[in-house]
Formats: structure tokens, sequence, C-alpha cells
């Protein structure tokens, strides 16, 4: 079994030196204390994850492991080479699924695999995406593997999440390694961030349209993480019952009219944005949506139907696939998948089941994620099947077999101890005019105990920021806009409506998520990274579409001030004014306070951007 933190030999690897070097030199008392701040602030922000039961689903508290993953910045070349290949690899590979169909025609991929594939959307065949490419963000599953190299678990192209965990999993850990975190080199996020914001402006029609994240609401399981990606990057979350097609362009009604939309970042799964073309029962979507993308009024982040490359059963021609078209072998190899419809390979599955997972080969779970349908070492989860050899004859052409892989183990603080935890790295690749970059960093689902079934949060596994550690020096970068004498109100361009105007560059007024404030989403403005400020609760009034930023305070709205040399009653006046007053309002526009002398500024000390 590999291990993150030691090396096959038994000694350490250089990268986390400076890490465990700092946890040895403290005591418990402050190792402790340090903790607590992370947790404080996640508690604080209000992340959370919705985790479903047979009885419903309820708000859990964020479980993050302190300890970060660390991997060394040449590894991390490596594997970003890799990555950028397979990521190129996937673009090909779809534009090929809705386009010629040359990969089934010559072979290459089964046509009743293809056609099977839930995910598969028959009315986006022939559509050519506007901004010439079907793929612009992706995640990929990656672990190790007992020998040491890495391998790709799973390909997450239908609307990737974990990017904006990512964010949160770096600034609480900034805060617990607060003092070591600044001279550790470890290289920042918010470069990826800042060129992948650019890049989604960039693609915008000529016409001053705007660029919106698209959830499916706030039951959604990834909700907090929409809302903070929503204002992180300054754009619009809206969901579908926002959105109207109008002359073959897709419209966010606003309190001004229909403004349009021609960049949308989808965050929900293909099949259920136009239940005109494909599920005609789904209450999510926007209708006349796949005639707008296929007319090029808008350019979708992914495109409808990239789901179909998420299947278990790709995997298992992806080596072939991808010598046929870039001439290579993969630089980063997937998890070894045979697919059981084809004599050969369903035979050696059957003669090697003491080593093989066999799952639904349509299946987008990860090779981990098993239930009670999915054999490991030949025997069921469940008791009520028979023989996984008969399974396979009578159904082959459904399964598919994967290789029983051990993964490595990362070290994870239990009680006062370092003990090894299994771990996988979710990581993250954004196009760019310039190409493919990589997130240097990730998202790592650590195993509650040794049993390596049991990483999903959903099974009581816990998270871990990622650090990409250099030999040279890191620049310090932040998105987050430092801002004195503002409320975080004011800083943020919100009016006491809850409008909110945007710091990107995109042009755009952004109303802000469903709860602007509120505990289903970020409690504080991305300007707290820098800055120590905090909203007041909002809630959105159910009368008015909440697209239109018709918000009802909760009570009377009074921002929080940071400490500043400027007075309350001078940036109040800016927050009132931030948008034309709102006809219909249920209540009225508050008049600025009295002015007041300014207060003595007391500046904050905060850990550096992400």
């Amino acid at each position: 079994m590999a291990d993150e933190l030691l090396r096959p030999d038994g000694s350490l690897r250089p990268a986390w030196r400076p890490l465990i070097r700092h946890l040895a030199a403290q005591s418990a008392e402050t190792r402790a204390r340090a903790f607590a701040r992370g947790d404080q602030y996640l508690h604080d922000t209000g992340v959370y994850f919705r985790q479903h039961t047979g009885e419903g689903s309820t708000e859990r508290s964020w479980p993050l492991s302190h300890v970060p993953v660390v991997i060394s910045g040449r590894e991390w070349a490596k594997l970003s080479e890799g990555i950028v290949q397979r990521a190129e690899l996937l673009e090909r590979v779809m534009a090929d699924l809705y386009g010629p169909g040359d990969l089934v025609k010559q072979g290459y991929l089964p046509a009743d695999l293809v056609a099977r594939n839930p995910e598969w959307l028959r009315p986006i065949v022939g559509v050519q995406p506007r901004s010439g490419h079907f793929l612009h963000f992706l995640a990929f599953e990656i672990g190790r593997s007992p020998d040491g190299s890495w391998l790709v678990l799973g390909d997450r192209t239908q609307a990737p999440s974990g990017s904006g965990f990512a964010l949160e999993n770096r600034i609480a850990t900034g805060r617990v390694f607060h003092d070591l975190f600044p001279k550790a080199n470890v290289e920042r996020l918010a470069g990826f961030f800042r060129s992948f914001r650019d890049a989604l402006i960039g693609l915008r029609a000529e016409d001053g349209s705007r660029v919106a994240i698209l959830t499916p609401g706030q039951h959604t399981d990834t909700y907090y993480e929409h809302a903070y990606i929503a204002r992180y990057l300054g754009f619009m979350l809206l969901e579908c019952e926002d959105l109207a097609v109008r002359s073959g362009q897709l419209k966010v009604r606003t309190v001004a009219g229909d403004e349009p939309v021609s960049v949308l970042w989808r965050r929900l799964d293909s099949r259920f944005a136009d239940p005109l073309e494909l599920d005609e029962s789904s209450a999510l979507g926007t209708p006349g949506m796949v005639s707008a993308l296929r007319a090029g009024a808008i350019t979708m982040v992914n495109c409808l139907g990239s789901g179909a490359l998420e299947s278990r059963a790709l995997m298992a021609f992806l080596p072939r696939i991808c010598e046929a078209l870039t001439g290579e072998s993969l630089k980063l190899p997937n998890i070894a998948t045979w697919w059981c419809g084809q004599p050969s390979e369903r035979a050696y599955v059957r003669d090697n089941l003491h080593r093989m997972l066999i799952g639904p080969a349509q299946s987008t779970k990860l090779p981990f994620d098993i239930d009670a349908g999915t054999a490991l070492g030949g025997r069921f989860r469940g008791s009520a099947h028979g023989s996984v050899t008969d399974w396979l004859e009578r159904e082959g052409d459904t399964l598919v077999g994967q290789e029983a892989v051990t993964l490595s183990t990362t070290p994870a603080m239990v009680g006062d101890r370092l003990v090894p935890r299994p771990m996988v790295v979710r990581v993250f690749a954004a196009r760019t005019p310039q190409g493919w970059t990589v997130m240097p960093g990730g998202y790592a689902r650590i195993g509650r105990s040794g049993d390596p079934t049991a990483l999903a949060m959903q099974a009581g596994g816990s998270v871990a920021d990622v650090w990409i550690t250099s030999e040279a020096p890191v620049a310090s970068e932040t998105l987050a806009r430092a801002t004195r004498g503002l409320s975080c109100a004011a800083s943020r361009g919100c009016c006491r409506r809850g409008r909110r105007t945007t710091s990107s560059g995109s042009g755009a007024m952004s109303s802000g998520p469903r709860t602007v404030c509120g505990r289903s989403a970020p409690t504080t403005c991305v300007s707290r990274i820098t800055a120590p400020m905090r909203c007041r609760w909002w809630k959105a009034s159910p009368a008015f579409s909440r697209a239109t930023g018709s918000i009802r305070p909760k009570s009377r709205c009074r921002p929080a001030f940071c400490s500043s040399s400027t007075s309350r009653a001078a940036a109040r006046p800016r927050c009132a004014t931030a948008s034309p007053p709102m006809a219909g309002a249920r209540f009225p526009i508050l008049p600025p306070r009295p002015a007041r002398s300014p207060r003595a500024a007391t500046p904050a000390t905060m850990p550096p951007g992400p």
C-alpha cells in the first residue's frame, strides 16, 4: 500500500517535512486551538453539506480534516500534463459522439453502449457549440496505486462540483496553519479562478450580455458551493424559472426587463434542463433551452449531454481511443476496466473475480462507491443475489469489471495522533484562451477508517485541503478586494434589497442567491478573505421573482461595518443607491442616518488569500 507521507523505504517525503516539523513542535493544547480556528471559521461562514437519509435530508457541518494532503510541485507538474491530455481527449470524444460518430463506425466504441447511455442525448446530436468547444470545466478523481503511480478513478464532466469547497478548505486550513502557510511555498488557487472567470467573460456575445451560474435550487447537496462560487466570481446565480427563451435568445427576468444571458455555467444534470426536448417531467428546466443552444445563442459550460462521458464503461475504451486520436498512450491512465459485453473480456473478469469490482456499465459512481448491486471480490454486498458468475453470463452487456485497487493513505489527526487513512483527490481543469489550465490544488476525501469504501461524506468521510508546494517562494494572490471604510454590503455593491453589482468586470448587475445571506447560503461577503466583515441575514420574499432582487429584510437593514476611518454615514448612501428603487417593494428605502464622528481604524491580521 502506498502512503502520501512516507516513501516506500519508510523515509519522510521532502514535501511533508515543514508541516510535520510544525505539528511536532506544537503542544496538544496549541494544536487544539489551531484546529478550533478552522472549525470556527467554517461554522461562522455557514459551510455545510446536505446529508441524505431514508427519512429525507439534513444539513450537516462541514467535516474538515485539518491536516492537508501535501504534493510536491514536480510531481504535480507531471500529473497536470496527464490531466490536460485527458481533458483534450474527452473533448474530442464528445465532439465525435454528437457529431460524425466515427468512433462507433470504426469500431472503437460499441454502438449499443452509446445508445443505452441515459446521458447520451439524441436532441444534441449535430449541435455545434458557439464557443467551438463542448467542455470548459472538468474534474477528475485520482488516487495513488500500490506501486506509487497515479490513476484516474472517474471523470466528472456533467456538472463538476467541489471547486468552491476547495476554496473554503484552503481558507479554513490557512487559519489553522496561519503561521506556517505564508512561508510554506504553497501554490495559490486564486490565479486559477481568475483565469477561468476571465475566460467566461470573454465568451460573452458582443451585445453586453451576462454570465450566470445555473443551480437546481437550495435543496441540492451542493447549493452552498453554487452560491459561494457565484459570489466569489461575481456572477449571477439563477434557477431555470428565472430564465426564459424569447425569439431564440436566453433571457433573465429583471426589474428593468428581460436581459440576455449568453454564457451559462450549468450546475444541474443535462436531462433536466429543457422539459420540451429532454425530460418532459422535469420541473427544473427552462423550455426552449436546447433550441437556444442549437441556434448558437448561448455557450453552455459544459454543453448539454456531457454526462455521457462519465460512464464507467467508456473507461474500458479510452486507452485505445487515445492512441487512435492522438497517437499517444494515456499519460495518466485510468483504473483498469473491462466491459463484459465482449466474450473475451467477460471471460477474463470471470476468471479473476477475486480481484474485481463488478457493477453497472452505465453507472457514474466511483469504484469505491459500493452498493448492494455491486460485487467485490466475487461476492455481493447484499444477500439477495445469486451467483456472480451467473449474473455475468446473464447480464454481461450491462456490466463492467474494474480492478479493485488499494488506495494510498494520508495522515489524519485522530485524537492526538496521526493515523493513516485512505484518500482520493479531486482535481480540476478549466479551459482558457491559452488552453487547459489545472488548479494547483484540489479537494481530498479522507476515509473515516481504513475501509476504502467509506470515503464519501455521506458515509462519514471527511475532506482536506491539497497543498502543492514549490521549491521557490510563491507570490500571494487573491480575488478578494480589500475595502476600507465601507460596509460589506457597500463593498460588493449591495443595495438594501439584496441587489449586487459584480466586481469582475462582467458589466452585470447581479442578484444574490436565493437566500442572499441566509442559512442556506454563505453568510459573509467574498471580501471576508481580506477583511473580517459580515452581512445580516436576508430572506427572500416568495411574492416576487427572486431573480429580480425583490428581497424583504428579516429585520431592519443594518449591515455590519469593518473597522475603518470612514463613518457609517459616508458609506450608507452608496449602499442605499446601488440600484434604482424597485417598483412594488414591500418596504421603503431607508434614509441614511445622521453623520457620526469617525472611529479610529483597527487593522485586522488575516491569513493570506487562497
